[in-house]
């Protein structure tokens, strides 16, 4: 008998055919604080095919020796592996290879496709940048030059993983598209958001189109308006260079809360797949009114889990008189039959209290209170909630009566959890993904139109800052709190209020 009758059905799983990921920036943080551990996550759970190996590439100097110990290293730190490596990590270690130069040289290309020619048999390829943004020019280029963006051979593929940030504004993710659509066509490219990883993201779509109680009140007649929350404890950390360039605008809301806000707002797909999945987020974003709403704000000294940290502009590597958000919140509208009058309230900070990602859906409340005149405590409307990160759940309220012999009201919960429900631990959003761009399906990867339509949104806001006499104010909020008053006010204009977490 099955230890946990829910997983009934998940044990046939399709595994990828003989695949060489090879990793630029090899000896960067993402590849020990993500890339390897989930690679050998997936070698536990028998998801990697025989033939799989891994080749390095980087300007760090390392033997293959080294590289290997480096992989042991980071499944230690990262992947619970206590002491001497288990027989799966050994195993691992040992297809792993590296190859050491400057991106920008040609002989470097030639000695990766001398090594990829040596693989027996015919192999996919899958390429994975984690390098800087501004190296993704150079890397494409020299590929194609050295005729390693074409499959080779009968059962051969060529795929490019493409990490965030595409661009850092319409024509710069306009130019990068057009530079890698010169040598790997759009069904070969994978640009990856890590949210879109998530279980609870991914079950958003299982809870609206596999469940005919929730998509009948999926609309404007019985949604009042959508919060999404991307908050962080952590302040810009070693990260000023990029984020004094970026800001909260262009680093989460562009990619990870316009893809949540399109997995709430689409229309059904015809099926579920790649391109008609896609399809209907696109459509969601293409109806998405011009941003009129939206406000800035940066942290100030504070308190944040019970330590003193600096303001921003007190960070190193921050101008004094910096301008960049660390904080953003922004009012959306879609012009859509089904969303007409709903507004979206997106939101995301540093040094806020709370570590979360959530998405919350609050309905209107019943057109009559029947129960006023004999409840002291008013009717709360209805809240469903799924939260991304960290405790991976959906949850809804609603009222109930209170034990007792009057007829008092209060909100009760149901809550899902991932881990509870169904035992074990939870995939990794890298191991979903690193997966599926293995095996070819994109439908958690962003298409490169929704990638320039989303910049469409952010890019006038930005110009609209960088272009106003005098500046638009960037206000100040503490750390350790919920963002400035003008978050509040933001809510206040249409009588609503950001939810507390």
């Amino acid at each position: 008998m099955t230890a946990n009758p829910l997983l009934d059905g998940l044990r046939i799983e399709p595994t990828p055919g003989a695949t060489t990921l090879v990793i630029f920036g090899a000896s960067g943080d993402l590849t020990k604080r993500k890339l390897l551990p989930a690679i050998y996550r997936l070698s536990r759970g028998q998801r990697l095919p025989a033939r799989f190996s891994v080749i390095g590439v980087g300007r760090t100097a390392l033997t293959d020796d080294r590289f290997r110990s480096q992989f042991l290293d980071s499944l230690r730190e990262f992947a619970g592996v206590t002491g001497h490596a288990d027989e799966v990590a050994a195993s691992m270690a040992e297809r792993l290879r590296y190859i050491a130069g400057e991106l920008d040289d040609p002989a470097l290309y030639a000695r990766l496709a001398g090594m990829l020619q040596s693989a027996d048999g015919p192999t996919g390829v899958l390429y994975y940048f984690a390098i800087p943004p501004g190296v993704y020019p150079t890397v494409v280029e020299r590929l194609g030059a050295a005729g390693l963006a074409s499959p080779s051979g009968e059962g051969g593929w060529r795929r490019l993983v493409v990490e965030k940030p595409f661009g850092t504004d319409l024509p710069s993710a306009r130019e990068l598209n057009q530079i890698i659509h010169r040598h790997f066509e759009e069904p070969q490219v994978f640009r990856i958001d890590h949210y879109l990883g998530k279980e609870t993201v991914q079950n958003l779509l299982v809870f609206r189109f596999a469940n005919g109680m929730f998509e009948p009140i999926w609309n404007r007649r019985y949604i009042d308006h959508v919060q999404i929350t991307a908050a962080e404890t952590v302040g810009v950390e070693r990260r000023a260079g990029y984020y004094e360039k970026m800001g909260a605008l262009r680093d989460m809301v562009q990619n990870h809360l316009m893809q949540l806000l399109t997995l709430v707002a689409m229309e059904p797909p015809i099926a579920f797949t790649a391109d008609s999945v896609r399809d209907r987020k696109m459509d969601a974003l293409l109806s998405v009114q011009p941003i009129a709403g939206v406000l800035r704000a940066q942290y100030g000294r504070g308190w944040v889990n019970g330590s003193d940290v600096p303001g921003y502009r007190e960070e190193p590597g921050v101008a004094a008189d910096s301008q960049t958000e660390t904080f953003a919140a922004v009012r959306l509208h879609l012009d859509s039959w089904r969303w007409a009058g709903v507004p979206f309230y997106l939101r995301t900070g540093k040094r806020l209290p709370k570590r979360t990602t959530e998405i919350a859906i609050q309905f209107r409340r019943p057109p009559l209170e029947i129960f006023r005149k004999v409840s002291a405590t008013p009717v709360s409307p209805n809240l469903l909630v799924v939260n991304v990160q960290p405790d991976e759940r959906i949850s809804i309220r609603f009222e109930a009566k209170l034990p007792g012999t009057r007829m008092q009201l209060a909100p009760v919960r149901m809550n899902f959890r991932y881990g509870h429900a169904f035992g074990g631990s939870v995939p990794e959003a890298y191991e979903t993904l690193l997966l599926d761009a293995m095996l070819g399906d994109a439908t958690l990867f962003a298409r490169h139109d929704f990638v320039e339509a989303s910049w469409a949104l952010i890019t006038p806001v930005h110009d609209a800052w960088a272009s106003a006499d005098p500046a638009p104010p960037v206000e100040e909020y503490e750390a350790g709190e919920w963002g400035p008053a003008g978050a509040e006010a933001l809510m206040a204009e249409d009588g609503r209020r950001w939810r507390t977490l």
